[in-house]
């Protein structure tokens, strides 16, 4: 079954390789889907893809790579839409 969460991810986030290792987390499951730096300085993301893999990635955010500290995940699961073909990394944005 697949599905898409949307994620934003807050703390120790920006500065410490978080969109790459979130790309290559995706990758490696082949999760799509897009990640970004917010203003703010949180993370916010979107993953499609198969269920077990898309838990595994929205697991992996709520870590980090080895220099973040996550103080929150908020997690919005959604109905898979299939409107992406790989996984991007995004310019910083707004909300």
């Amino acid at each position: 079954m697949k599905t898409r969460a949307h994620v934003t991810v807050t703390g120790r986030v920006q500065g410490v390789f978080f969109r790459v290792e979130t790309r290559n987390e995706a990758n490696k499951r082949n999760v799509h889907g897009w990640v970004r730096n917010l203003s703010d300085s949180r993370v916010e993301a979107t993953f499609e893809g198969e269920k077990q893999d898309v838990e595994k990635v929205v697991e992996f955010c709520r870590n980090g790579p080895r220099l973040a500290k996550v103080t929150n995940v908020d997690v919005e699961w959604q109905d898979y839409v299939g409107e992406f073909t790989d996984f991007r990394i995004r310019p910083t944005g707004t909300l």
